[in-house]
């Protein structure tokens, strides 16, 4: 899978987002699984635009106790998880377990 820039994401969920096309539609033309195209939608619902800037961030073994038990406990998806607690990647979560 190719990174995406923040542009492409954007322009990827405003497509999407705004009825234009389907997850399966999209994802067949930028050669990505749809599931990453929801993840980026549910990003975007959370915490808008501001979801696909970049910052590099160093979270406390307290912090990831957290975010993992509040996940543990509401049974939320790792996307979910970080977009709740604005975690750049969900795939950060999973490898906090």
């Amino acid at each position: 899978m190719s990174k995406f820039k923040a542009e492409d994401k954007i322009q990827i969920v405003l497509r999407y987002s705004e009825g234009i096309e389907s997850f399966e539609k999209i994802a067949e033309e930028v050669r990505v699984s749809k599931s990453i195209i929801r993840g980026w939608v549910r990003l975007y619902e959370q915490q808008g635009l501001e979801a696909f800037i970049k910052s590099y961030t160093n979270y406390s073994g307290e912090f990831k106790l957290n975010v993992l038990n509040y996940m543990n406990e509401k049974g939320t998806s790792s996307y979910d998880t970080a977009a709740i607690f604005n975690i750049s990647s969900p795939g950060m979560v999973r490898n906090w377990r």
